[in-house]
């Protein structure tokens, strides 16, 4: 009879803990959930734009400043093309609020394009002077963006979105305007849709109620004091007398940026951040933005614009948000 050796015991134990532990891990591996709200690729892409004056823009004057601007272009898996929104950031540049909405489309196999319309300036946040950027220029931007886009192998021009939050929810609602897609946008590619959170409607256009026939839909917090949705009020309601396709989303507790995923951060006052909510301004026809309370050129040393507006996050309003602009997009690229 043949025995064997204690030390045949250790070398085949250590073996089988060995096999047992790699088995386990193997386990332990598979059974983690797939990352879908990680994109499968990013891309950093940048195309050329101009840095114009507010007036330049609405008279369609030649001349700016050439600017090469950047975005990142977040893909979901596969290498068939897909539906993207382009992502344009506020007044502070791109906050915590853009990657949150990256993971919402890029889990439901949509890409994004998230631009920024300042780093290529010099500018890293315009809240507490917002003179140094005309208002208008993300839209031309976000036009730029798009052409882009249409053209990219991954990406159905058919369906590029534009959203875009605070000014560049500004930007995102009046770039439905017929004038400014004419005058502006390349004929290469239209938006199949605009969605506008918490924009300013401080500012009355010519022909704003001229609008393209595409989907636009607006998520509004009725606590915003810093671009207040009453301000919009009477805009979006000519938009339905003109049987534009809008659709206004209002959250009731929800203060300005409601939809940033740091919940935990308390809403505050940002003290030395300006808002236009008591201006009244109005384009004449040079082009010039008119602070109706005094007839003249609109600036913001005018003592209607105010210091002091509040942002925060409110949880229940980014959950309803975010199944609202999900129901919205799939809708829109189905």
């Amino acid at each position: 009879m043949r025995y064997l050796s204690n030390e045949f015991f250790s070398r085949s134990g250590k073996g089988l803990l060995a096999a047992v532990a790699c088995s386990a891990c193997t386990a332990a591996v598979s059974a983690v959930p797939p990352a879908t709200d990680i994109p499968a690729r990013q891309e950093v892409l940048t195309f050329s734009s101009l840095t114009l004056t507010d007036q330049q823009f609405l008279t369609g004057a030649k001349g700016g400043t050439e600017v090469l601007l950047g975005g990142v272009l977040s893909l979901p898996p596969g290498t068939e093309k897909v539906p993207v929104v382009i992502l344009q950031h506020g007044s502070g540049g791109l906050g915590s609020n853009i990657p949150y909405w990256e993971r919402q489309f890029n889990q439901a196999g949509i890409a994004t394009f998230a631009v920024d319309g300042f780093s290529g300036r010099g500018i890293t946040s315009t809240a507490a002077d917002q003179s140094q950027l005309g208002r208008l220029n993300f839209v031309l931007d976000d036009y730029r963006a798009g052409a882009l886009l249409a053209h990219h192998p991954r990406i159905d021009p058919g369906k590029i979105i534009l959203m875009g939050f605070s000014r560049g929810g500004q930007a995102s609602l009046y770039a439905a305007m017929e004038r400014f897609d004419k005058g502006w946008k390349s004929p290469d590619f239209q938006f199949a849709g605009y969605l506008s959170f918490y924009p300013d409607c401080s500012i009355t256009f010519r022909d704003q109620d001229k609008v393209v026939a595409k989907p636009m839909r607006v998520y509004h917090g009725l606590a915003d004091n810093y671009d207040p949705y009453s301000r919009c009020e009477g805009y979006f309601a000519t938009l339905k007398n003109k049987d534009a396709d809008l659709r206004v989303h209002t959250y009731e507790h929800a203060e300005h940026g409601f939809d940033t995923p740091y919940v935990w951060s308390p809403v505050r006052v940002v003290a030395d951040s300006q808002t236009v909510r008591d201006c009244q301004i109005a384009e004449n026809a040079k082009g010039e933005l008119i602070n109706e309370q005094t007839r003249k050129v609109f600036s913001y040393q005018d003592s209607c614009v105010v210091l002091g507006p509040r942002v925060g996050p409110d949880a229940e309003a980014t959950r309803q948000a975010t199944a609202d602009v999900l129901e919205a997009v799939k809708a829109i690229v189905k």
